[in-house]
């Protein structure tokens, strides 16, 4: 008699048990401070050292581009404040601090 194979409701039972294994697998915690993927000033520098300094364990591999993004935005931040500080009249870069700002923030939020 053949055999009639798995029903289409145990195929995605396994397909969602093996998808969380390879989850799993890519989310292991970092153990030692690796190097920022794309140059950083001084400003996104210091996050990135700072986010491992404390010994953390909750970032995870899967994390390093978006803190790495994170940074870069610290960077820009730092210098798109400095040129509106000395330019009151830019409000255009004004606005656009305000919405850098709060994309720093949305990433902190993901990041935990």
């Amino acid at each position: 008699m053949p055999n009639p194979g798995k029903s289409a409701e145990v195929k995605r039972l396994i397909g969602a048990k093996n998808a969380n294994l390879g989850l799993s697998l890519s989310l292991s915690s970092l153990n030692q401070l690796p190097e920022p993927r794309r140059r950083l000033e001084q400003s996104g520098l210091a996050l990135w050292k700072e986010t491992f300094a404390t010994g953390q364990t909750w970032l995870k591999d899967t994390d390093l581009e978006l803190l790495q993004i994170t940074c870069e935005q610290v960077d820009e931040r730092e210098q798109l404040r400095a040129y509106v500080l000395e330019n009151m009249e830019a409000w255009h870069e004004r606005a656009a601090l305000r919405v850098l700002e709060r994309d720093i923030q949305s990433n902190f939020t993901q990041l935990g």
